[in-house]
């Protein structure tokens, strides 16, 4: 038994959407949830600059005392898994591309042809094909990054005629050319605009990545016998920029959620604490 918080953690608010699907299947678990809004999106920026922010996030959580860190990140999971990994070798760290690359190789066969979305880092990493191919070579993978998503998805831009212009844009050809019939959603926010993409391409099969993760994290926890019994509890969820789109998301990304459980926002820009000397 462990009734330590986990640790999720995210460039924005993408990363929400793993939480809902952890408090319904392990509902005693308790979330500590960075999201690094100030300086989202991370998927444009260069390698090592996700690598310094991420070791910030992880360094944070590490002194919130978490029991388990999971990168709630395509982006992140993509360049820095292995590293954070080796720099805390006694927590455990769960990324978000195996497993869903496991669960794309359990549900397609050879005759699928398979498209991964993401952000330009993700896509330019070749991860999720790398993977995939890696347990099931004969699987034809498809890569398209879709840079503008995070941000609109970040301004709330969701359910109007822009999001599906832009779905459109970066989609039809992409979709029509390699005759797809899977999609992976390679990013934590394209969860929240996946009615969207199965409205405009219902023939498509899409496999979510921050639904197949809380599996893994299961998993680990009980090989290590770390499930939490303790249900009184209140999940944090931390914001570098606590903005009203922020909180606004939560309510929608939530609205699945048992109303009883117990939820505080905090304001804590690291970016901020760092260059004051107090971390």
């Amino acid at each position: 038994m462990d009734n330590r918080p986990i640790g999720f953690f995210d460039s924005g608010l993408g990363g929400l959407t793993s939480i809902p699907y952890l408090m319904n299947e392990l509902p005693q678990e308790r979330v500590i949830y960075y999201g690094d809004t100030a300086r989202t999106p991370y998927g444009s920026k260069a390698v090592t600059t996700i690598r310094r922010f991420s070791k910030e996030i992880t360094d944070f959580l590490v002194e919130s005392d978490v029991k388990m860190i999971v990168i709630a990140c395509n982006t992140i999971s993509s360049t820095c898994l292995g590293e954070l990994r080796q720099r805390l070798p006694d927590i455990p760290i769960v990324g978000i591309i195996t497993p869903a690359a496991q669960e794309v190789v359990n549900r397609c066969t050879t005759d699928s042809h398979i498209g991964v979305i993401g952000t330009k880092v993700t896509i330019a990493s070749h991860a999720y094909r790398n993977f995939i191919e890696e347990l099931k070579p004969e699987l034809s993978i498809y890569e398209t990054a879709c840079p503008a998503f995070v941000p609109l998805i970040e301004e709330g831009i969701i359910d109007n005629e822009i999001m599906d212009m832009t779905i459109r844009y970066y989609m039809d050809d992409f979709v029509k050319k390699n005759d797809l019939d899977t999609v992976v959603l390679g990013c934590t926010h394209y969860p929240l605009i996946k009615d969207n993409i199965s409205r405009i391409y219902p023939q498509l099969q899409i496999i979510n990545p921050s639904s197949v993760v809380i599996g893994q994290i299961d998993r680990i926890l009980t090989a290590r016998d770390m499930h939490a019994e303790d249900s009184d509890f209140t999940n944090v969820f931390y914001a570098s920029d606590l903005s009203e789109n922020f909180v606004n998301m939560i309510d929608h990304i939530f609205a699945d959620v048992d109303e009883d459980k117990k939820v505080k926002f905090m304001n804590f820009d690291l970016e901020k604490e760092r260059k004051n000397g107090l971390l």
